[in-house]
């Protein structure tokens, strides 16, 4: 089997489980090459863990270098080798999140001068450009203009991956960043509505009200999810949950390995039903019935 080439841009530590962890597990189980790029450390998460709490931003504000540690325990468990902060380590700060009066989420009113939102589009960019025209991916992953829920550093990690894609096409742009290259095909994370809704019922079967509010399965659904009908293709790999569980369990920092969230893939994987569903944003369609991010590209 020939070796394929896949990026996934995330914004934070532990982004890079919830909807992509079993296609990085796949993958990087066939012999691909696997490269994830985090943009930042997720210096401003919310600890969860008791014994951690003191690392929060608010007190020693010192969580990014135990974030680290928990994201390369995350990358044994999916079985990735090649992960790298976008610049570099504490190039760009987590931004954190605020909420509107919809409870939608928001960038702070009160942001620290180093953090992702603020930064240069163009700057984090070349980032991009160079680590794009280095790996050549066949496929690049990363949010939709939305960043999937509406945090700032979604957002941002959505903007600064599709254009440092356009860039690093352009033969003229930056030479010193390396040979130009066409991301053949660019796809974007996405929750499609019957998953969505079977989701929530599985959450009520286990008796959890509390994670996503407790929402109906049978009523108004959140902004980030979308028709079946907008999903390209749907990666399965039942075989393979186990190894997203342990990566969520390696963000101990930030997702208890008791909560309704986790215990929902459980689920999933107990019934074979695991998957990770994705948009075509750029380049080649997939053939019809794909169940393959590479699936076409010859």
């Amino acid at each position: 089997m020939t070796s394929r080439r896949l990026m996934l841009v995330h914004a934070h530590p532990d982004d890079e489980v919830t909807s992509t962890g079993l296609t990085m597990a796949l993958h990087a189980s066939r012999g691909d090459a696997v490269t994830l790029v985090t943009c930042t450390l997720g210096e401003e998460g919310e600890v969860v863990d008791p014994d951690l709490v003191h690392l929060a931003a608010d007190r020693e504000d010192s969580l990014a270098e135990h974030r680290i540690t928990e994201l390369e325990a995350s990358m044994e468990a999916l079985g990735i080798t090649d992960a790298v902060r976008l610049g570099g380590d504490h190039c760009y700060r987590d931004s954190g999140m605020g909420t509107d009066e919809n409870g939608n989420a928001v960038a702070r009113d009160e942001l620290h001068p180093g953090c992702f939102w603020l930064a240069d589009l163009l700057e984090a960019a070349n980032h991009m450009v160079a680590l794009i025209r280095d790996r050549r991916p066949e496929v690049l992953i990363t949010y939709d203009e939305n960043g999937h829920y509406g945090h700032p550093d979604h957002i941002k990690a959505h903007r600064v991956a599709m254009y440092g894609a356009m860039l690093a096409a352009v033969p003229s742009h930056r030479r010193d960043l390396g040979e130009a290259w066409q991301v053949p095909r660019i796809l974007w994370t996405a929750l499609g509505e019957s998953a969505m809704r079977a989701g929530l019922r599985r959450l009520q079967e286990i008796g959890d009200a509390e994670t996503f509010g407790g929402m109906d399965p049978d009523g108004p659904l959140p902004p980030m999810v979308v028709p079946d009908d907008d999903i390209s293709v749907t990666v399965h790999a039942p075989e393979l949950m186990h190894r997203k569980i342990a990566a969520f369990r390696a963000h101990a920092s930030q997702i208890q390995p008791d909560s309704g969230f986790v215990q929902m893939f459980e689920h999933e994987s107990a019934h074979g039903m695991a998957g990770e569903a994705f948009r075509l944003a750029g380049g080649v369609p997939f053939p019809e019935g794909a169940t393959d991010v590479f699936a076409g590209l010859d």
